[in-house]
């Protein structure tokens, strides 16, 4: 590919951005009124480590989440699974799998899974609890292909199947992340990625649940009869994710990557991410920190925004000719105990 023509492609990938920014732009009404929330839970312990911006630097089967662009750079087969405790007890746990496909690209499959616990059941006629306990299930199971078009420049897609059941109440839906990855922007190190994460159609609960047993005003003469309340749909947490970064390797066993990612949230304020990271002899450790000047201020008169700075290390091998990597990383959060999540992968 000639330089006009890359330079073109990235007046077209930053066009793309700025055309779609006034359409995810975040809107104060609209704040939490979106829903499929797990879509945007971050996973894999090196983009945590990296304060989530790894949509830059992410390649093989933890690119799936962070930026789907980022699967071709896989060679063979890559399997990964992570664990992550989250807020207020809840854990994510998380295994995917990629597999490179020849000429054809490479094709990923992942599957995301939350854990709540046991919840006490409580009603408006037992407010305190009815005595019987309940666990909502929230899957997502996601198909990505990746293509690297030329040695610069790849692309993805992910679809996700997007499950929720509390009670005898679900809903299921369909969601989609794009991304584009430029390596080597004119410049040896230099990198550009744009994706638009977790679009799709409305979601709405359904279920027996939904039934009511109540006496309607214009008949009472009739007492109590089953009425069903029609659930409203809530839309999905789309979001456009813009991110630069540089890639200075010393030598073979030396490197160090430094990058910035902005945020663009539809049903929440925007985001901006920065990270780190230092290969020392197939030992990495990673720092980031991530902030939201929108985010309106606490009683305190301190920005409410829970999340700040991130750590994290990394750990390469190669046994018997499998590539092994460990990752664990922390995130810090006001009000809350910080998350910790831990990642194996493996590769063939």
């Amino acid at each position: 590919m000639t330089s006009k023509r890359l330079r073109s492609v990235v007046c077209l990938l930053l066009l793309f951005g700025i055309v779609t920014m006034p359409a995810l732009a975040a809107n104060k009404n609209r704040i939490g009124t979106a829903g499929a929330q797990e879509l945007l839970i971050p996973v894999g312990a090196r983009g945590l480590g990296l304060g989530l911006s790894s949509s830059i630097f992410a390649k093989g089967t933890d690119a799936i989440y962070w930026n789907p662009a980022g699967l071709s750079q896989l060679n063979g087969v890559e399997v990964m699974f992570s664990t992550m405790s989250y807020i207020a007890d809840i854990s994510v746990s998380y295994g995917a799998i990629g597999v490179k496909a020849g000429e054809f690209g490479t094709l990923g499959f992942s599957v995301k899974s939350l854990s709540f616990g046991e919840i006490q059941r409580t009603t408006v006629d037992a407010p305190d609890g009815t005595g019987e306990l309940y666990s909502p299930q929230y899957l997502t199971l996601g198909v990505t292909y990746s293509r690297q078009l030329t040695d610069r420049i790849s692309v993805g897609a992910t679809g996700f199947l997007v499950s929720e059941k509390i009670l005898n109440m679900s809903a299921t839906g369909l969601a989609f992340d794009v991304g584009i990855h430029y390596r080597n922007l004119g410049l040896q190190g230099l990198m550009l990625s744009v994706g638009v994460k977790g679009f799709g159609p409305n979601m709405k609960f359904d279920g027996s649940d939904a039934y009511i047993v109540a006496t309607a005003n214009s008949s009472p003469t009739r007492g109590d009869q089953p009425y069903k309340a029609e659930m409203a749909s809530f839309e999905m947490p789309t979001n456009l994710e813009i991110g630069l970064g540089y890639v200075k390797r010393f030598d073979e066993q030396t490197s160090l990557e430094v990058g910035g990612l902005f945020r663009n949230n539809n049903y929440q304020d925007d985001e901006y991410n920065i990270g780190g990271e230092i290969n020392f002899s197939a030992f990495f450790v990673r720092g980031g920190y991530t902030f939201s000047p929108q985010t309106n201020k606490d009683l305190a008169g301190v920005n409410g925004y829970i999340y700040d700075y991130t750590l994290g290390v990394g750990i390469h091998a190669e046994l018997g000719g499998v590539d092994m990597m460990f990752d664990y990383a922390y995130r810090h959060l006001k009000y809350f105990d910080g998350n910790q999540a831990i990642s194996i992968t493996v590769g063939f």
